[in-house]
């Protein structure tokens, strides 16, 4: 089977949210449904040089969406056998089988899926699949004015930047093996850091 990923610069991502923007208007997203959603991550402390202190802050952005995991554990926790993987790798929602029950999102570790209280059923990330027929980039790859997100074949992906995907606010990724490629800020952290926090919770999470 193919598997799609997106990639992420993480280096060169300035947190202008225009991916996020982007996504919410192609897909006509209701207010508190966000697919794709930019973290804004910061931390540090002061260090001691001579008789002065000096600021040693770390800063950075995370633009995440669904990962359409290789292992999704969306698709294993759903009662209704509503999320499918299809021939592309994509994990993609059955609407006539979606009751609402939330069990996809409970335990999503990238908090991907989330509940359209107009419609009474879960929603994601399709990455674009309608634009992905058209031979065209998903959205948020099209939109981002810095160019940091890419998407491909996954093992395309890793042989051209490796096989990074587990920073921080990320968890580990051998829960679901999410496809996905970042290339890491300098400041960037592995997932159980504690020297970093999100600084945004009330729009990510």
């Amino acid at each position: 089977m193919a598997q799609l990923a997106f990639y992420f610069d993480a280096s060169a991502c300035s947190g202008c949210k225009t991916c996020q923007v982007a996504c919410k208007d192609k897909h006509d997203s209701p207010l508190a449904v966000r697919w794709r959603r930019v973290y804004e991550v910061c931390g540090g402390d002061w260090i001691r040089n001579g008789p002065a202190w000096v600021p040693n802050i770390q800063a950075y952005h995370v633009s995440m969406a669904c990962n359409h995991c290789e292992d999704p554990i969306c698709k294993t926790s759903c009662p209704n056998k509503a999320i499918i993987k299809d021939e592309k790798g994509l994990v993609l929602i059955d609407y006539d089988r979606c009751m609402g029950c939330k069990y996809c999102e409970w335990t999503c570790p990238y908090g991907a899926l989330q509940f359209d209280s107009d419609k009474k059923v879960m929603t994601k990330c399709t990455f674009c699949a309608d634009y992905l027929e058209e031979d065209k980039a998903p959205s948020c790859v099209s939109a981002c004015p810095m160019r940091v997100l890419d998407f491909g074949e996954l093992e395309e992906l890793e042989k051209k930047y490796g096989r990074h995907r587990e920073y921080f606010p990320l968890p580990a990724d051998t829960y679901t093996k999410p496809a996905v490629v970042i290339k890491p800020h300098r400041d960037a952290r592995n997932h159980d850091t504690k020297e970093l926090t999100i600084i945004n919770k009330e729009e990510v999470i």
